[in-house]
């Protein structure tokens, strides 16, 4: 969850203002259909989640991804390399349609997923605040 709180404290792909525990991170991997760890030189690096997006049978054909990387570790070819990993096991799990969300204020996530074929499909406009200063949630999704 290092890597989670990184972002808590010092950037805009998490949400929250406030650190979180270790139950939200075992939540997080107990609702997953993949979890990844990127280890590097023996050290975690990163992470990446693959979930339904509802918990509903007829939502069983969508996925939404999560991934994490430190910052140092960004721009170097890692989230690609766990982003297809995520598109393996969604094709064994049926999954059709990704979908992902993410700050407005998030450039450079938002030019990850423009790259990997994601298309804008939803923007609730200023909706959060994050170091004073409102932001939208973009909605993004792609068929596979």
């Amino acid at each position: 969850m290092n890597i989670y709180n990184y972002y808590v404290i010092n950037g805009v792909a998490a949400y929250s203002e406030k650190e979180v525990d270790i139950d939200f991170f075992l939540r997080m991997k107990k609702e997953a259909l993949s979890f990844y760890i990127l280890e590097i030189n023996n050290k975690i690096v990163g992470f990446s989640v693959l979930r339904n997006y509802l918990p509903y049978e007829n939502f069983s054909h969508t996925g939404i991804l999560t991934y994490f990387i430190k910052p140092e570790f960004t721009n170097k070819g890692y989230g690609s390399i766990l982003y297809h990993r995520l598109i393996e096991d969604a094709n064994k799990f049926g999954i059709k349609i990704l979908i992902v969300h993410l700050s407005s204020l998030n450039r450079k996530s938002l030019k990850f997923h423009k790259k990997h074929g994601f298309k804008e499909c939803g923007r609730f406009k200023k909706i959060a605040t994050k170091f004073n200063k409102y932001f939208d949630i973009i909605w993004m999704q792609k068929s596979i």
